[in-house]
């Protein structure tokens, strides 16, 4: 029996709410993958889980475009090993889930430009305009 799906370290996703599919996959494996059910899909019914509401509906709605009815399914077939698949596809769930459930960060202050700044930013349009200023003329030097 595979054991709860661990997203954050106070949030679990129960066994029983996972479901996996077994077939052929199309990757490595010679002619092993013609004859063994390698690929792996897991699929997690996000709507109608247990987690916990805040989360469930951050999770919702930021993975609004990866969702079919509500479930998300991931699917792995990069190893020969259907055991290896199972882990890297339980591991991709669980990286998508807690960067779903994450919360947002703090919005930046905006901060005033130092005067030292204003200062260097003015001083080099006037370098910049004085040169363009020569070109128009031709050099000073030149008369």
């Amino acid at each position: 029996m595979p054991e709860d799906l661990r997203i954050t370290p106070r949030l679990t996703v129960p066994a029983a709410e996972l479901s996996e599919r077994f077939s052929r996959s199309s990757g490595p494996g010679g002619q092993h993958v013609n004859t063994s059910d390698s690929r792996v899909e897991l699929t997690f019914d996000l709507a109608g889980s247990s987690l916990p509401e805040r989360e469930r509906h951050r999770a919702l709605a930021r993975l609004e475009s990866r969702l079919v009815d509500g479930a998300i399914t991931i699917a792995a077939s990069e190893h020969r090993s259907q055991l290896l698949n199972r882990t890297a596809a339980r591991e991709r769930l669980a990286q998508l889930l807690a960067d779903a459930v994450a919360p947002e960060p703090p919005t930046r202050r905006r901060t005033k430009p130092t005067a030292g700044s204003r200062r260097r930013r003015i001083a080099a349009k006037k370098r910049r305009g004085q040169v363009k200023q020569w070109r128009r003329r031709g050099d000073p030097g030149d008369s």
